[in-house]
């Protein structure tokens, strides 16, 4: 069973940083693109950044020169660089990744995690 394993939220005051990271322990898959994702109370959730394996990239516009999304493939983890942080950026942060098993292919989700960004 593939989990995805976030860590790295918490509480910050505007103009801040944060930096997430979520990982996939274990081996016998192999995965796609990996991003993140964010829902505020009483909002929807909405894309933040995606990256693909060969690391292409794309940012929400909000996000575009705040933060920056990488990963590191051999240890099957994405990382979200928060920088500039807002208030309106507070929400909880889901990890997503496609994955492929020897069972399935489809989107996996981290459990998220908490940001929460004062003013």
């Amino acid at each position: 069973q593939v989990q995805l394993v976030e860590s790295g939220g918490g509480s910050v005051q505007a103009g801040g940083s944060l930096r997430l990271s979520c990982t996939a322990p274990g081996s016998g898959f192999s995965i796609d693109y990996m991003g993140w994702y964010r829902q505020a109370p009483g909002k929807q959730r909405e894309l933040v950044a995606i990256i693909a394996n060969g690391g292409r990239t794309n940012y929400a516009d909000f996000v575009k020169g705040r933060f920056t999304i990488s990963r590191d493939n051999a240890k099957n983890t994405v990382y979200l660089q928060m920088n500039s942080l807002k208030p309106e950026d507070t929400a909880v942060y889901y990890c997503n990744a496609n994955i492929r098993t020897m069972f399935r292919i489809g989107d996996y989700w981290g459990q998220g995690t908490q940001v929460t960004v004062s003013s």
